[in-house]
């Protein structure tokens, strides 16, 4: 049996699923110069890549959005639900991110226009417990919370002072009274913004928020 070198069993290993051919091969050789990271391998099907990536249980998972066999929100499931530990970096061909991904525990997001030119500064990040989104939609000189916030569902300004109170623990008497507004108010805009994330208790709403980067600052 051939064993690694010690240098190589410290590499964070990753599996690559992307249905493109091309992109796969351009994205797989943009990893691999990566340094203290090894693409162990890809796939261009989603049940095949998730079916290694069970058995195998690497640190990091690089997937296409929208995959032909498994949709986005599926495969994070999947992925949550087996492998808790592995970090997710999702990339798509642009337009706004499902805000119930942020819910299911992604840790990054790339448009596929800008892949190539953020993926070394978002696969640290993530391997190292933060959270990185970009898109080419972004100016530069955003921060990654103002990154997370374009993909926030569209919360009212209202909506957000209520999130983050709800999620620091404050009830709706005491919002009502902090924000001056009637109780009854209160709960209507808490029942409209949990739709809106499509969360149903505080412990998912407070998780949320924490990624969204609403409690920042």
């Amino acid at each position: 049996m051939r064993r690694l070198s010690p240098a190589a069993s410290r590499m964070k290993r990753v599996v690559l699923i992307d249905d493109d051919d091309l992109s796969r091969q351009r994205i797989r050789l943009s990893l691999g110069e990566i340094g203290e990271l090894r693409v162990v391998a890809d796939f261009g099907t989603a049940r095949a890549g998730l079916e290694y990536c069970f058995r195998e249980q690497p640190e990091l998972l690089v997937s296409n959005l929208e995959l032909p066999d498994l949709k986005g929100l599926d495969l994070m499931r999947s992925v949550r639900a087996a492998l808790p530990e592995t970090k997710v970096l999702l990339l798509a061909g642009g337009g706004r991110l499902p805000g119930e991904l942020l819910t299911l525990g992604i840790e990054g997001y790339l448009d596929k226009a800008c892949a190539e030119e953020f993926l070394p500064g978002a696969v640290r990040t993530v391997l190292e417990g933060g959270l990185f989104f970009a898109s080419r939609d972004l100016p530069r000189e955003k921060t990654k919370a103002d990154a997370r916030r374009s993909a926030l569902p569209p919360l009212t300004a209202r909506e957000q002072e209520i999130a983050r109170r709800v999620a620091a623990g404050m009830s709706s008497k005491e919002i009502a009274r902090d924000l001056g507004l009637s109780v009854r108010t209160v709960e209507k805009h808490r029942a409209n913004l949990m739709a809106k994330i499509g969360v149903r208790e505080v412990a998912s709403l407070t998780r949320w928020c924490v990624r969204a980067g609403l409690l920042a600052g």
